[in-house]
């Protein structure tokens, strides 16, 4: 489960429903009684979970359409959506997903205005000339299914390329393979994911899911790792790491083998990937086959995040007594994490976010406060790093290279109201030229922006970074319609980022806040740590003292005040809102975790343990019960307005989490307020899909919340019925 905001980066139809749509009834409760270490939990629900259920599913559609016809009345949302699609549509084109071969052969996704979907194109150089190489929305056309591109994968050579797509925003894969000139080979595979190209350039590993059923609890279990020759039948792939492997180097059956090869070291690299930030990865250099040579390279106590293999010495992030992290190196004959000498030392001050090797140095990130990017420059064979000025200030920065044996480096950087800007960096020249991907866009509206980042007070003294962006004019008289945003899990980080969407919501006059709350990383490990498992409170209680400081320092007030966060980020907002919902005018948990002490009974759930817990531990079992916002709802509660929504083809939070708390709250509530539960029917955990399936997911949301707060451009046409 990832950041949902990062939609805000990306580009859910705009369907204007005519008919008055009926106001579902509640559904009946029918209990089944569960019993963990001595404590029963009623849940009253469990039916739903059963979305092979005509009933279930009848009910969700009733839901879903009502939903819309009620959002679909709200009278500012057309102009919301078109304000956005306008601010982004001003440029006119938008690159992103982009990948540099080592002979400098650019390939890339691009949108033009008027277009759903990106398209993939390919160019020779900075400077070269496109060429459209894969356009998806030829693909399998009859099928009346919207794919969309999700990775592009090219050889060393950078003449095969890798291209997966997956259809109405679902995470089922089909791997297609192209030569340089764009033209497809006969295969296609499924279910193919973790693509790595093997030096000769004509076969690559892979791993490889158990299922399309995203509700098929054997779909992550005891996945295997393949190799593919272009041109042969899929069939008949190598299975070169699967189920019998496992127990030989200790790898549980919900880690994901993946196996990459590393050009510069001529060397295999075995990962044992999961949700747990910290790599456990076994190396071989050996030419015999891969099962019998595999060497223990890192242990998950080893505490690295992110590794770098070079030509002749490996390059470690890691956080092993060093909260902030700290860059080490160590020799590629002797790679092993206790053979590492520190390069970076760890600082008090700033945290390391990103790191790269060029021919020339070490470039690395650094975040300070959680907000203020910083980048520097370690030339090889140099101790001191050299402070590089970036053109302008900026809240986080991006680095990329085509690899340590070239020179080339390119930093982006970007902030609240200062749109990503691409530069290519010279270390000779300690020069920064702008590069752009996409076409050079102005903002005028953002002269009238500000953004302030403030330090609150959370529940236990702890100090809270909080960034907020608003209209410099607007008058801080406690009336102002705001919302609140955040994630907080699994180390992820909210750095400052421009969003065209974040922009059109502002000017409405509302203000967008974000607190970094526990549990993401801007300030370090220990800012993940105080907001995991046991400790997940923090996360919405860092959330709770921030609409506490907004309405204390007049920026709003609880009728006024919303909450808005995706996926994990469902835990935060439901707990908020069942924790204080006095707080709130209105909240919106997108595709959210919002059934935590059932979520081992996903396909996606027992990955997730190492974030969460697990409920056959009895103390991690109390920390999933604290987090599970479904079973916090009380009856005969008066709940602020609610629009949760759930994608049918979630493979990461199973629409039935958010489906489940719905239910209980539409039970539950007391108040006027409407609980609306919206499922998209042809779509996923968010992203991969169309411009204006986005578009109007947020114009939902944000017209949603305007319309709660008594925002004057945004009533309901008609008053609803029940």
């Amino acid at each position: 489960m990832k950041n949902v905001l990062c939609a805000l980066s990306f580009f859910m139809p705009l369907v204007i429903i005519s008919q008055e749509a009926v106001k579902p009834d509640i559904i009946p409760q029918h209990i089944v009684t569960d019993s963990y270490h001595g404590t029963d939990l009623d849940d009253p629900y469990r039916y739903l979970e059963n979305l092979d259920d005509p009933n279930v599913v009848t009910w969700m559609k009733t839901n879903a359409t009502y939903s819309e016809s009620v959002l679909n009345q709200i009278s500012g949302k057309e102009m919301l959506f078109k304000t956005m699609k306008e601010l982004i549509e001003r440029r006119a084109t938008t690159i992103y997903n982009l990948s540099i071969t080592e002979n400098d052969t650019y390939y890339y996704l691009k949108r033009l205005p008027g277009e759903e979907i990106s398209k993939m194109y390919k160019r020779q150089g900075y400077e070269g000339e496109e060429i459209l190489f894969f356009d998806p929305t030829t693909y399998k056309a009859e099928d009346g299914k919207i794919y969309t591109i999700s990775t592009i994968s090219p050889n060393i050579q950078g003449d095969k390329i890798a291209v997966s797509v997956a259809a109405n925003g679902s995470e089922n894969q089909e791997l297609l393979i192209f030569n340089a000139m764009g033209e497809p080979y006969p295969e296609t595979l499924e279910l193919a994911r973790g693509i790595s190209w093997l030096k000769s350039g004509d076969s690559f590993f892979y791993n490889r899911l158990n299922s399309k059923d995203v509700t098929d609890q054997s779909r992550k279990i005891y996945t295997a790792v393949f190799t593919h020759k272009v041109g042969t039948d899929p069939s008949m792939d190598d299975r070169c790491f699967s189920k019998e492997d496992y127990a030989e180097w200790g790898i549980s059956e919900m880690e994901i083998p993946v196996i990459t090869y590393a050009k510069e070291a001529d060397a295999r690299l075995l990962f044992a990937s999961s949700v747990d930030k910290n790599i456990k990865a076994f190396m071989s250099r050996s030419q015999n086959q891969l099962r019998d040579n595999w060497k223990p390279l890192l242990k998950r106590e080893d505490k690295v995040t992110h590794m770098i293999l070079a030509e002749d010495a490996v390059y470690y992030l890691t956080y092993n007594e060093a909260p902030n992290y700290k860059i080490v190196k160590a020799p590629l004959d002797t790679p092993e994490f206790e053979n590492a000498k520190t390069l970076v030392a760890n600082s008090d001050s700033e945290t390391i976010t990103d790191v790269v090797v060029t021919k020339d140095g070490l470039y690395y990130a650094t975040i300070e406060h959680g907000v203020e990017a910083k980048v520097y420059f370690l030339p090889h064979g140099k101790k001191e790093a050299l402070a590089l000025t970036l053109p302008f200030a900026a809240g986080q920065a991006g680095i990329s290279n085509k690899g340590p044996a070239f020179s080339e480096v390119w930093i982006s950087i970007s902030g609240w109201t200062s749109p990503n800007k691409r530069f290519l960096y010279d270390p000779k020249s300690n020069t920064f030229t702008h590069q752009p991907l996409s076409t050079p866009v102005e903002y005028p509206e953002l002269e009238n922006l500000i953004a302030k980042e403030v330090l609150v007070k959370s529940h236990d003294g702890v100090m809270v970074p909080v960034s907020i962006v608003h209209n410099k004019d607007l008058p801080m008289d406690g009336q102002n319609p705001t919302v609140l945003y955040s994630y907080g899990a699994y180390g992820n980080s909210i750095f400052p980022f421009f969003s065209p969407l974040i922009l059109a919501y502002t000017m409405y006059n509302g203000i967008l806040v974000v607190p970094h709350v526990r549990g993401g990383g801007e300030l370090g490990d220990a800012w993940h740590k105080a907001g995991q498992k046991l400790n997940k409170p923090n996360t919405w209680k860092d959330a709770i003292a921030t609409a506490e400081y907004l309405i204390d320092e007049g920026y709003t007030n609880p009728k006024k005040l919303s909450i808005f966060g995706g996926s994990a980020g469902g835990i935060l907002v439901g707990r908020s809102v069942t924790e204080r919902p006095d707080l709130f005018v209105a909240g919106a948990p997108m595709v959210g975790a919002m059934n935590t002490v059932r979520m081992e009974e996903t396909p996606n759930g027992p990955v997730n343990t190492p974030e969460f817990g697990t409920v056959n531990d009895p103390e991690e079992f109390k920390g999933l019960l604290e987090m599970d916002s479904y079973h916090h709802l009380k009856p005969a509660t008066d709940y602020p307005a609610m629009l949760i929504t759930a994608g049918m083809n979630d493979s990461r939070v199973i629409a039935w989490q958010p489906a489940k708390f719905a239910a209980k709250m539409q039970h539950d509530n007391t108040s006027d307020s409407p609980i609306l539960f919206l499922t998209n029917f042809e779509g996923g955990h968010g992203g991969r899909t169309t411009l204006s399936q986005t578009l109007e997911d947020f114009s939902n949301i944000f017209s949603f919340f305007y319309w709660q707060s008594g925002h004057p451009d945004f009533k309901l046409n008609k008053p609803l019925k029940d």
